[in-house]
């Protein structure tokens, strides 16, 4: 189970928009640069300009909005036949780019180590590569969980709120970042078993339909 499986009725709370947008020629790709830019502009501020910890608050509202974003490309994408090679490379790479900006400032919170924030980053973008390696093999792009993109923006916008209202995090908390690594790579094994065993469904159809 993942917070992605609720992604069709998120959908259909912003389809009225789509018409909208697309009439004054904002494109799948605008939006998806846009939710990038101000994704790694908002990590990197929150790295080096050390803001007091209210700015915080500004990850989980993002967070929020950038699912709006991801939500709207992928629609003006399918459904205003702007889909694009250029776009599929976007939309893949922006999103590892702009959640290990928006993760890294939480390598200055006490009890987060900074070598698990990195840990988790870079596992993070491991398994948005192994979901999108799914059609390289004949299956489709996978998605499954437990611990995938929409899941990791609720919890670190869950903590971006919390440091937010200056509450501090207990000791005990030192390890949910070595949980969410075991996670995400839990998350990397399924969709590569994920798409092994489409694959292996397929081709079994195959073979059944051609005797």
């Amino acid at each position: 189970m993942s917070i992605y499986q609720l992604k069709p009725r998120f959908q259909a709370l912003l389809r009225p928009l789509m018409g909208r947008l697309d009439a004054v020629g904002v494109t799948a790709n605008q939006v998806t640069i846009f939710g990038c830019v101000v994704s790694v502009l908002l990590g990197l501020w929150l790295y080096f300009a050390l803001p007091s910890a209210i700015a915080f608050a500004l990850i989980p509202v993002w967070m929020l909005l950038r699912m709006a974003l991801n939500a709207i490309d992928g629609m003006l994408a399918r459904e205003f036949h702007q889909k694009s090679t250029l776009g599929t490379f976007l939309n893949e790479l922006s999103d590892v780019v702009a959640d290990a900006a928006l993760y890294l400032p939480f390598a200055l919170v006490a009890p987060f180590e900074p070598f698990w924030i990195a840990v988790v980053i870079t596992l993070a973008g491991l398994s948005e590569f192994a979901g999108a390696l799914g059609p390289t093999v004949g299956a489709s792009r996978r998605y499954d969980g437990p611990f995938g993109k929409s899941d990791r923006a609720f919890v670190f916008g869950a903590l971006g709120l919390w440091v937010a209202l200056a509450w501090p995090l207990p000791d005990w908390t030192k390890w949910l970042m070595p949980l969410l690594a075991v996670l995400t790579s839990l998350t990397i094994v399924n969709r590569v078993r994920g798409a092994i065993r489409e694959v292996e469904a397929a081709e079994g159809q195959q073979l059944n339909e051609s005797k």
